[in-house]
């Protein structure tokens, strides 16, 4: 019951925060020369859900500058529908818009149609390690001269309508469909590797006592929340025939940012497998268990980082471990979903080497944490714009990808001889 407590208690705070951000946004409207600034808006916020419906629409002369807006955040969700539309020399500049956030998701409908000499900039928006998706559909439709300009922008994006648009300028844009990374326009300075966050791929080669390397933001930044007993959770529905009792359950609205991430956990959970991939979404610690037993026997460890010292830093590498005697095995890695109640996305990984490490301040040489980094030796099934290929170069197969284990995700082994 205390579950059930939170979960409402968490709704209705984002209830109240979407109906304050639906507000004033309505404000917008019919406007003259109104000049709105968001800044720093949802930053480092979880589940984020914003709706820019009809704001600004047939308005003149508006000035909106996006600046830091959902900067950090855990998978923000922003919808601008008709946004400006039929407005008149209109200025809108996102800055730094969703940088540094994990994953989130855009929709840019009807933005700015029908407009006249509407401005639009968009410069390091959605530039993080995790990108999203962002699709700009009927955007600028029917427009005279606009000038819309997308500078440092990141992959995953959808822009079916620009191809040949000549008041549309792309500037050191990362085109995901190309397993480059290369650019739309000419300019060839543009490095993705930056883009990356350091340290969260490496090569088993930098695992070198002695050695230094960055370490990236390893902490837990899901909502805290607790397994339920197996007997609880057997009697739970999870499923996408059984949608409609699970929204019940969890009291989430049709259309709703709750809807969302249920819909989105279960679909990740009822995907297919991977070729070689065994996979199982547990909300128990009982389930989890039984799982690891499945893929690995009875014999078994699991392991995670000891605690988040070393974030955004640059540590030293001290003793190491290879566990298994650095013997190529298979694991099962287990990583948080984000669900109501605590879940797991659990899947068997072949092919790796897992390494206990001491992580030591590099000046006093103490150390401040112990990691535990996996090694995925094949790489062949991987996206060629997988993350790891940007920040570390070649691609699918041709090297091994090494990461830590992040808080409160672990990774599951046969245990070692005594």
């Amino acid at each position: 019951m205390m579950l059930m407590g939170r979960v409402r208690s968490s709704r209705h705070i984002q209830r109240m925060r979407m109906l304050e951000t639906k507000l004033s946004l309505v404000m917008g409207k019919n406007g003259n020369g109104v000049p709105n600034e968001f800044s720093g808006y949802g930053t480092s916020s979880n589940v984020i859900g914003s709706d820019f419906s009809n704001y600004g629409e047939t308005g003149n002369g508006a000035n909106d500058t996006f600046k830091a807006y959902g900067v950090d955040g855990n998978v923000p969700q922003n919808n601008y529908k008709s946004y400006g539309d039929g407005g008149n020399g209109g200025v809108d500049s996102f800055a730094n818009y969703r940088e540094k956030s994990n994953v989130g998701d855009d929709s840019f409908q009807s933005y700015a149609k029908n407009s006249n000499a509407q401005k639009v900039d968009f410069v390091n928006y959605g530039k993080s390690f995790n990108e999203g998706t962002d699709k700009f559909t009927g955007y600028g439709k029917g427009a005279t001269g606009q000038q819309i300009g997308f500078k440092i922008y990141g992959v995953n994006n959808t822009f079916k309508e620009y191809a040949r648009k000549k008041d549309v300028t792309f500037s050191k844009y990362t085109n995901a469909a190309d397993a480059s990374t290369k650019k739309v326009t000419s300019d060839s300075s543009v490095n993705t590797n930056k883009w990356v966050e350091p340290g969260k791929f490496f090569r088993e080669s930098m695992l070198k006592k002695g050695s230094e390397m960055p370490v990236p933001d390893i902490r837990d930044k899901m909502p805290r929340r607790s397994f339920l007993p197996r007997p609880i959770i057997s009697k739970l529905p999870f499923s996408s025939s059984k949608m409609g009792l699970i929204k019940e359950t969890f009291h989430a609205s049709d259309n709703s940012s709750m809807e969302r991430i249920i819909l989105d956990a279960v679909d990740e959970c009822e995907r297919a497998p991977s070729p070689g991939e065994t996979k199982r979404c547990v909300g128990s610690a009982e389930d989890m268990i039984d799982f690891a037993i499945s893929v690995l026997g009875r014999n078994v460890a699991v392991r995670t980082t000891e605690n988040v010292e070393g974030s955004n830093k640059n540590v030293m590498i001290g003793s190491i471990k290879k566990i298994n005697g650095g013997r190529v095995t298979k694991s099962v890695s287990c990583h948080q979903s984000l669900y109501p109640y605590l879940l797991y996305y659990c899947h068997s990984v072949p092919k790796v080497r897992v390494y206990e490490a001491d992580l030591l301040d590099p000046k006093s040489k103490t150390k401040i944490n112990r990691g535990v980094a996996i090694c995925h030796l094949d790489t062949s099934s991987w996206s060629p714009t997988h993350g790891a290929f940007l920040a570390l170069g070649s691609g699918p197969g041709r090297i091994e990808v090494c990461h830590w284990i992040f808080e409160n995700d672990m990774t599951w082994t046969i245990a070692d001889a005594s």
